[in-house]
């Protein structure tokens, strides 16, 4: 995988309208944001703990529709070194949920060139089916490296051993779809997975460091080099984050501390100036925070042709 190839080749999609990846580097780390396509959900789970006069509002203010909207679902991959790595893997096969507009990040790593057996690492902010269901595809593990590292919070796996679902607020059929995957997955990819306990170098200038909240072994993944640094937040940070950090999202287990951990992060890339990417922001999802006193702004980057 090379930048120039990844930014100025050009696959032609019959079916495809807008672009699905978006190349940048970080000092000598290459890095690529890939859409998984997107989620439509109830507007209620981005603050089901808000007033929905409020929370309509909201919606009304960001031009978004009242009862449901697409949630974006975004991917990363990085190149450090000889290593390359997949940050998270989009949601897979559509579970009988009635989601055919996600599943998209294996045919558009093929689209960009990028082969499976290419991938040495997977890091998992954490098991939720929208982060681990491309993996489950029927054939995909095949086209894997048999070497290949998945690393996961040690806290992580232990949660999804008996998951609590009882502070969420998810759609019918949602926590039984969410059990099925990580359960599934966790049996079939045992022998790659591969535990960290709070913070995980896993390449040159790649790292991943648990934050808990969202579910307790989430984690977030910065990559730094020659003085740039991006984190990946995966679900700490969501559309609504900078203007209502503490309403709760849906698939939270544990909302309050998810809020805690969102503040902290929003502050800390706040202070440092360095770029976020998340899954549900919209793509490329490639900005910056800013911060006014107790109020934060997402400052989206120029794309750079």
């Amino acid at each position: 995988m090379s930048l120039q190839h990844l930014s100025h080749s050009i696959t032609t999609l019959r079916d495809e309208l807008v672009p699905s990846r978006y190349a940048l580097k970080i000092g000598d780390i290459e890095v690529l944001v890939v859409s998984d396509g997107v989620l439509p959900l109830p507007t209620v789970m981005l603050g089901h703990n808000a007033d929905p006069a409020v929370r309509a509002a909201w919606m009304k203010d960001m031009f978004l529709p009242q009862d449901a909207f697409d949630w974006p679902l975004n991917a990363v991959v990085v190149r450090s070194g000889e290593q390359t790595i997949l940050l998270d893997a989009g949601l897979g096969l559509d579970p009988d949920l009635h989601l055919p507009r996600a599943g998209q990040l294996i045919k558009r790593l093929e689209a960009a060139e990028i082969e499976l057996a290419s991938v040495t690492d997977v890091i998992l902010t954490h098991l939720h089916m929208d982060h681990i269901g491309g993996l489950l595809i029927e054939g995909v593990k095949d086209r894997l490296r048999p070497d290949l590292r998945i690393h996961v919070a040690a806290a992580e796996a232990k949660f999804w051993e008996a998951p609590d679902f009882s502070q969420t607020q998810m759609p019918e059929g949602f926590p039984d779809a969410l059990r099925a995957t990580s359960k599934r997955f966790l049996k079939e990819y045992q022998d790659q997975i591969q535990l960290f306990d709070d913070e995980y170098e896993v390449a040159s200038g790649v790292v991943a460091r648990r934050t808990g909240g969202h579910t307790p072994g989430h984690c977030v993944i910065r990559v730094a080099s020659g003085g740039e640094g991006l984190t990946f937040a995966g679900d700490a940070v969501f559309p609504v984050s900078f203007d209502q950090p503490d309403w709760h999202n849906g698939f939270e287990h544990y909302p309050e501390e998810a809020s805690r951990v969102r503040v902290g992060l929003l502050r800390e890339l706040a202070a440092s100036g360095e770029l976020l990417v998340a899954t549900h922001l919209p793509f490329p999802s490639i900005g910056r925070v800013a911060i006014a006193g107790d109020a934060f702004r997402w400052v989206p980057v120029f794309w750079d042709y």
